[in-house]
């Protein structure tokens, strides 16, 4: 068939360009406008002047602002971390982990990349700009209202960045659980051709359709009694699980394991079962053929598949809202109560700092692994 015949007709183009302009307008301006504001003062950021509030006047009479010269390497350092988280770090986590520790190779790669940008853009450039600014003239005149002490409000004064750790607890450990239970039990359904393991899944598909608040009622007088149940193995010192990080990751596991079992198995389902059978007339035992030939073209579905489960530990508010404490919360729920508590136009602006700081890691992520989740994607939506 022809290129021409396939091709859409001119008003059902424009139909589809608009409609997704739209989407990307509605979607992209809460993020963009977020932004913006979390970079000016109180005035600036609730003035009903839209303009004001993008250029931010009072901002730069309070004498902080950003010069041409400080937006154009800003944008150059952040465009070239992108650019070589997406296509240069791939291939060097395939190149230097070695084989079966590409997991470990990728959480390497991953803080590095991290912790480079942090050192190049809050260490490196702000001294560069500084020797640059004056001998610059106009280039290096301040024309735009821009401060990141709301930044450092939130996560120094505020001790968000305790809510930091508490999020990359719960988030690893959710993920690391529901990737090794999702792989083993996906793996072994794909090949198994009994009908219990077809109602193993129908079962799991309805316990991932119940409410969640259903599961942390279940599990609460669990986790509240957890001393009571540990002490005569761990003694007086038995600790109780509600509160902490634990209770969460079991509950946000038993909530996404369906899913990662189903999406896995799907996964599993797309490679030939002649590559088990190979690996397996060459000597190697079914856990061998397993982590030797089938885990290394699973990969892309392995990392869309975690994906999904960073984001539901990401993101939680319900269950990590019901079950930490105040110590031990997360960024999700500790970003509400900021924003549920009686504040001043101040705080408010460091709120959406706060709220602003959450998005960053996932902007990056998704950046660092769009080629695997697209191929990832394809793969599960692709049969034979």
């Amino acid at each position: 068939m022809s290129s021409r015949a396939l091709q859409q007709p001119l008003g059902l183009r424009l139909t589809s360009a608009s409609f997704l302009a739209i989407w990307c307008l509605v979607a992209a301006f809460p993020i963009f406008w977020i932004v913006v504001m979390s970079f000016k003062s109180p005035v600036d950021a609730y003035d009903p002047n839209a303009l004001n509030v993008i250029l931010g006047p009072n901002t730069l009479a309070a004498g902080k602002g950003l010069s041409i010269l400080d937006i154009v390497l800003g944008i150059v350092v952040i465009w070239v971390t992108i650019r070589l988280c997406a296509r240069k770090l791939p291939g060097m986590v395939r190149s230097h982990a070695p084989g079966g520790q590409v997991v470990f190779g990728w959480i390497i790669a991953g803080l590095v990349a991290v912790l480079g940008f942090l050192v190049v853009f809050f260490a490196i450039l702000p001294v560069v700009l500084n020797l640059l600014n004056p001998i610059l003239g106009p280039l290096g005149r301040d024309v735009i209202g821009m401060t990141p002490e709301h930044y450092k409000t939130v996560w120094i004064d505020r001790g968000f960045s305790n809510n930091f750790k508490n999020s990359l607890i719960v988030t690893t450990g959710v993920v690391t659980v529901s990737l090794t239970v999702g792989t083993l039990a996906g793996y072994g359904l794909a090949r198994s051709g009994s009908t219990l393991a077809f109602w193993i899944l129908i079962i799991a598909l309805i316990f991932r359709a119940l409410p969640h608040s259903v599961l942390v009622a279940g599990y609460l007088p669990v986790f509240i009694s957890s001393s009571e149940w540990l002490s005569p193995v761990l003694g007086e010192n038995a600790p109780t699980l509600y509160g902490k990080p634990m209770a969460v990751i079991a509950v946000l596991v038993a909530i996404n394991q369906p899913f990662t079992i189903w999406m896995l198995r799907s996964f599993f389902q797309n490679i030939p079962a002649e590559l088990d059978e190979a690996a397996r007339v060459d000597g190697c035992s079914h856990f061998q053929a397993f982590r030797r030939v089938i885990m290394p073209v699973m990969w892309p579905g392995v990392i869309t598949t975690g994906l999904f489960s960073f984001l539901l530990g990401y993101n939680d508010f319900l269950v990590t809202s019901l079950l930490l404490d105040a110590q031990n919360q997360t960024m999700v729920p500790a970003i509400a109560g900021m924003f549920n508590r009686e504040t001043t136009t101040t705080d408010q602006v460091v709120a959406v700092a706060a709220a602003v700081s959450i998005t960053a890691p996932l902007f990056f992520l998704v950046m660092a692994f769009q080629r695997q989740i697209v191929s990832g994607l394809t793969a599960g939506a692709v049969k034979g």
